[in-house]
């Protein structure tokens, strides 16, 4: 009998129970905020920004929103942040900030250094055990709380600078989790290895060693991982080596892609669940089976959102001169927004880059849309990484084949333009059904895009490539493993790519 996994299941339902009764509504943001200003009235942010009198006024929300601009990481980091990296305190969050994550990005982007102050980490942490108190909703069996949890993150080796350490923030996290957690973590010390295929090699060696029942990590390389495992042991699903696995939660990027090459691994029901932990914080979790994801509205982060349209952003996805923003007492269904962060780790009113869509508006539940600059509007065909994730889909759902990665970009074409799509496939496809597919499918979902096709874009353009090519570009790029994803839209590398791409034709 699971004697110690009652127990905890005992413990996790009562523990949900308590925090279930918790009143979710604007109230929780404004004392967020409140709380936020309040600490960093002394900080040289807090100061330049005028914290205390904002403190001190009637609606203290609109003076905030008056005195504090919105602002980008770029603007940021060159007017403070880039001191921290000098041990500099007490700018835009009290105190020194010892850890910098390095922002997963994608292929097309430079790591970004975002501050991880003691705040934010335990922030993220409280989130992660309510994330964790959330699988009472699942009904899972006593057994499954004494199995181990593996976390495929970065390293948790961080390189250290002079002032600072940095690294991935998974490696971070898993670098600092609560010793209480160490039964049940795995890989354990195999997370401090640097190199990618190394870890993989030795996570697949000791697999059969281990009785995991729950794994977190970015689709593609789990995927590659339990593949590698599968392979190393011939055996015909993961769950022949992980009998106990029933919990995998993914985040970084759309699932939905994903979901049909995973259900072929696995000889079991399993149970999906989403989070959206960014480098600059946690921000929402599924707390409920077929729920979307819920936004954390009392743990250190404020939010404010950008209509996510042409009034507000140019076609490159950069933001207008004061934009249109709504707190979220003012947001609607079904519209896509830009999100705007204030943190315990001195972002404010930062722009994220991600773009969102409330679900419910009620219980403040959401999925991710994309990001601001991971679109295609070469003529007003403004095709979103929703659309285009959304026919992918469907084409691999009515091809019968595995569509593991993906990513198009907009070319001159014929004195106009085309998008020219990337698919990436083990299986036999024929690209011109395919073509055809990805055409009616974005004409269907997206009227912009049905009607620039009988306009300024002329054509689409296939490719079929094997599933390695994405990810032998994702290595040569130093952005292998961890919470790296290959960018759904491809700009500035967009000709190194092409020409890349050729050897594996």
């Amino acid at each position: 009998m699971a004697i110690v996994g009652t127990i905890l299941q005992e413990v996790i339902k009562k523990k949900k129970v308590n925090l279930e009764k918790r009143q979710l509504d604007f109230d929780l943001q404004e004392k967020t905020l409140w709380q936020l200003l309040q600490k960093a009235k002394n900080t040289e942010f807090g100061i330049d920004h005028h914290f205390s009198n904002i403190l001190h006024s009637t609606d203290f929300i609109q003076e905030f929103r008056h005195n504090v601009p919105v602002c980008d990481y770029e603007n940021l980091f060159k007017e403070y942040w880039h001191r921290l990296l000098e041990g500099e305190p007490n700018v835009t969050w009290p105190g020194k900030v010892r850890f910098f994550g390095l922002t997963s990005g994608t292929s097309n982007d430079a790591s970004k250094r975002v501050p991880l102050t003691r705040d934010m980490i335990r922030c993220i942490r409280r989130v992660g055990i309510r994330q964790l108190l959330s699988l009472a909703e699942l009904e899972l069996p006593p057994y499954f709380y004494e199995k181990s949890v593996l976390m495929l993150g970065g390293s948790t080796t961080l390189v250290k600078m002079e002032k600072y350490f940095e690294g991935d923030l998974s490696g971070i996290m898993a670098s600092r989790l609560p010793f209480w957690f160490d039964r049940f973590y795995k890989p354990g010390v195999i997370a401090r290895e640097k190199d990618w295929n190394i870890k993989i090699d030795k996570i697949v060696k000791k697999a059969s060693q281990w009785d995991i029942g729950g794994i977190s990590g970015v689709p593609a390389w789990v995927q590659i991982l339990l593949e590698r495992i599968i392979e190393y042991y011939h055996v015909n699903t993961i769950h022949d080596i992980w009998p106990n696995f029933r919990v995998y939660t993914h985040g970084g990027v759309n699932f939905t892609p994903y979901k049909k090459s995973f259900e072929k691994l696995m000889g079991r029901e399993m149970f999906y669940l989403e989070t959206y932990l960014a480098s600059e914080g946690f921000l929402a979790y599924q707390r409920k089976k077929d729920h979307p994801m819920q936004l954390v509205l009392d743990n250190g982060i404020f939010f404010e959102f950008i209509p996510f349209n042409a009034r507000n952003f140019k076609s490159d996805g950069t933001l207008v001169p004061d934009p249109e923003v709504r707190l979220l007492d003012q947001v609607t269904e079904d519209e896509d927004y830009a999100i705007l962060l204030s943190t315990c780790a001195g972002a404010w009113r930062y722009l994220l880059g991600d773009t969102i869509r409330f679900t419910s508006v009620k219980d403040f539940e959401i999925v991710i849309t994309g990001r601001t600059k991971h679109f295609l509007s070469l003529c007003g065909e403004h095709l979103s990484v929703d659309n285009m994730t959304r026919a992918i889909s469907e084409i691999s759902e009515s091809m019968n084949i595995d569509i593991h990665e993906f990513t198009v970009a907009g070319i001159p074409y014929k004195k106009l333009f085309a998008h020219k799509w990337y698919i990436g496939t083990d299986q036999p496809a024929d690209p011109g059904q395919l073509k055809i597919l990805l055409d009616k499918t974005l004409c269907r979902l997206n009227d912009d895009y049905a009607v620039e096709r009988k306009a300024a874009l002329r054509d689409i353009l296939v490719e079929i490539l094997p599933s390695r090519a994405f990810y032998d570009w994702m290595k040569i790029k130093g952005k292998e493993g961890g919470q790296h994803k290959f960018p759904r839209v491809i700009t500035g590398l967009y000709n190194e790519w092409d020409e890349f791409v050729q050897r594996y034709k």
